[in-house]
């Protein structure tokens, strides 16, 4: 097991979402390091059941939460994402559907989730 206190961000690609994550992820749980796991709109992703990023993702996840000891994973939505471009409100709902399948896959996690929103502030949205 890694040394050090991780969380995971299955969070997109957008580099603005990245550094305010990481920050509020240090401050809130304390934690040294961030494993990112990003795809371009990754709650996209997971709602439609795309099964190879979907699978992907399940692997980067699995490595965080029993490689590195992950207590906490949290999908993260965001404004203006270019790859999934679709409102707050509609990003919250395939925000439901993700998080029910992040849970499904069983690790041993709180899984949240979260919104950077058109200040790069992180919001929590889901608990």
């Amino acid at each position: 097991m890694a040394e050090g206190k991780f969380a995971c961000a299955i969070n997109c690609m957008d580099g603005r979402t990245q550094e305010p994550v990481i920050k509020w992820f240090k401050e809130k749980y304390g934690v040294d390091y961030v494993d990112a796991v990003t795809e371009p709109g990754p709650l996209k992703h997971l709602a439609e059941g795309n099964p190879i990023t979907t699978e992907t993702m399940r692997e980067r996840v699995g490595i965080s939460v029993n490689g590195h000891g992950s207590k906490i994973v949290a999908l993260i939505g965001h404004d203006d994402c270019a790859g999934n471009p679709v409102s707050k409100s509609e990003q919250l709902e395939q925000m439901d559907v993700a998080l029910d399948i992040v849970r499904s896959w069983g690790f041993n996690a709180q899984v949240i989730g979260i919104y950077v929103n058109s200040n790069i502030d992180v919001e929590v949205v889901r608990e």
